[in-house]
């Protein structure tokens, strides 16, 4: 029954690609080959900003991150996918957002983070663990978008998934500022679970001032992460 009642809905409502609208996949290869992948070589290794390697505009050289990997650029793709996942409810995406920071990943473990080992190391890790909504966000949604793509990269990676975060209510982050941002989120983030000594992967939809990450990052700390690298699918600069 499963399979006829998909079956209807895809001759009802085809799959469209989220980029370009041509119907068959949710990604087609046209859109996937035209990818604005960051290049990593470049990317700052402390937020992630593209082309920020040897002069980043967007952070001190002072986040509470081991380093940042994001895989594309808020716009055009990055943005279509992020929107169209957690606001237009296409719950298929999850994978494909696992496989692009999955990708990422892949790509900075080439490149060294501040202190001179690579920017990712899946033997380095203990665990992945994911910037969560706030209850008035997965109310609206009706699921924690974050956790849908933490499960596939965690599957993806072959590391355990520490679902220890929570986020008290707050203000949507989309609609405050850098430094709004920052006292919006500032003692909102409780870790629930024993993180003591684990070096943990930190992951988001988006990174725009860093506010949300580096509010989980400094929970986790106070809770006694030895460190906390961060990821992300799109990075707003």
């Amino acid at each position: 029954m499963g399979e006829f009642v998909r079956g209807m809905q895809e001759l009802l409502w085809p799959t469209r690609c989220v980029c370009c609208e041509q119907p068959g996949e949710l990604l087609c290869e046209r859109c996937r080959r035209q990818l604005p992948w960051i290049d990593q070589q470049w990317a700052c290794p402390c937020c992630g900003a593209p082309l920020g390697r040897l002069t980043c505009t967007e952070c001190k050289k002072d986040w509470p991150l081991r380093s940042c990997v994001c895989a594309l650029p808020f716009r055009g793709p990055g943005a279509r996918l992020v929107t169209c996942f957690k606001d237009g409810h296409e719950l298929r995406l999850a994978p494909v957002l696992a496989a692009a920071i999955a990708t990422a990943l892949d790509e900075a473990s080439a490149w060294p983070a501040p202190d001179q080992h690579p920017r990712f190391d899946p033997l380095a890790v203990d665990a992945l663990c994911f910037v969560p909504a706030t209850r008035e966000a997965y109310l609206r949604r009706g699921f924690d978008h974050m956790e849908l793509v933490a499960r596939e990269l965690s599957w993806l990676l072959e590391l355990p998934l520490a679902d220890v975060l929570v986020r008290a209510e707050g203000s949507d982050q989309r609609k405050l500022g850098r430094e709004d941002r920052a006292r919006n989120l500032a003692d909102s983030v409780e870790v629930l679970g024993d993180v003591a000594d684990m070096h943990l992967l930190l992951v988001d939809d988006v990174i725009t001032t860093g506010a949300s990450v580096a509010a989980c990052a400094a929970a986790l700390d106070k809770k006694g992460a030895k460190s906390v690298t961060a990821c992300a699918l799109a990075r707003v600069w």
